[in-house]
């Protein structure tokens, strides 16, 4: 397990890739290493750009192509994990040595600029849910980043008497992003005079491991199958007429997710079509 590292503008700059100007560009204000394996970093926000919380865009950088020698994009989509109030963005990454996109954005430092495709779209809004009591929050690994964006908007707690985020990782160090979101939300004063009194209360974290030992193991589906999640949290298996429910985790998580939710009763939304839950079905782990 890697501790958090905060990277300094001198040590990032030192291995920063340096970029020509670009079309959409937005600068790289602040870069946080989590593990050898996540970070995540903040940008300016485009004066023009309006986005509900939850939703993505078009990120990246300029690469060159190999047969023309001429610079294009190399666009990815990434979750915003910022609330639509920030007056900067937040991305939330995974690392992959070898990926196109992640192997270069890794590297990026303060004063670095990515491109930003000011488009945003997706399925983890408020709109595509119908109206409900109890909000759950599935997450495995970076799919945390949507609801990192929904859980520091007030509507999240105007709307629902309870919300319960679960994030799933195979190590503890992965679970530092989300861990910290919790605890800088619960210790916000701007936050806590947005979403009024006893909003605290109304938040639940339940993180889970599946390779290294910690506090509470196992996938959130085994946990929910047996019911040792339910009990854990003092609640009921979910039930159409008072549970909501998000999902943003891995194609095999995504999938296994959405058919026990069907079985509890819930039917899958959409912005056009709300019901019960919802899928982000561009994220993939």
């Amino acid at each position: 397990m890697t501790e958090m590292t905060p990277v300094t503008n001198a040590e990032a700059q030192q291995t920063a890739p340096k970029t020509r100007a670009m079309p959409d560009a937005q600068t790289v204000t602040a870069v946080t290493h989590w593990t050898d394996r996540l970070f995540s970093f903040r940008v300016t926000r485009p004066a023009t750009l309006r986005f509900r919380s939850g939703e993505f865009v078009m990120i990246g950088l300029m690469q060159e192509d190999p047969k023309t020698g001429r610079e294009k994009p190399l666009l990815r989509a990434y979750s915003i994990a910022s609330p639509s109030w920030d007056d900067e963005l937040e991305f939330y990454s995974i690392k992959v040595p070898d990926g196109p996109l992640t192997s270069r954005l890794q590297h990026i430092a303060v004063g670095d600029e990515i491109i930003l495709r000011p488009k945003p779209v997706g399925t983890l809004v408020h709109d595509a849910l119908l109206p409900g009591k109890r909000l759950w929050l599935f997450a495995t690994g970076t799919g945390i980043a949507p609801f990192a964006s929904l859980l520091r908007d007030p509507q999240t707690f105007e709307d629902y008497d309870e919300v319960i985020l679960t994030h799933t990782c195979r190590e503890v160090g992965e679970l530092a992003y989300g861990r910290d979101l919790i605890d800088h939300i619960r210790s916000d004063e701007m936050l806590a005079e947005l979403m009024g009194e006893g909003f605290h209360e109304k938040l639940r974290y339940y993180p889970t491991t599946t390779r290294e030992e910690s506090a509470k193991m196992g996938r959130i589906t085994d946990l929910m199958r047996s019911g040792e999640a339910f009990a854990d949290l003092g609640v009921e298996a979910p039930r159409s007429e008072t549970d909501r429910a998000m999902i943003c985790g891995n194609l095999a998580f995504n999938l296994e997710l959405k058919a026990m939710l069907e079985e509890y009763g819930l039917e899958e939304g959409a912005n056009s079509d709300p019901k019960h839950y919802v899928v982000e079905k561009a994220f993939l782990d």
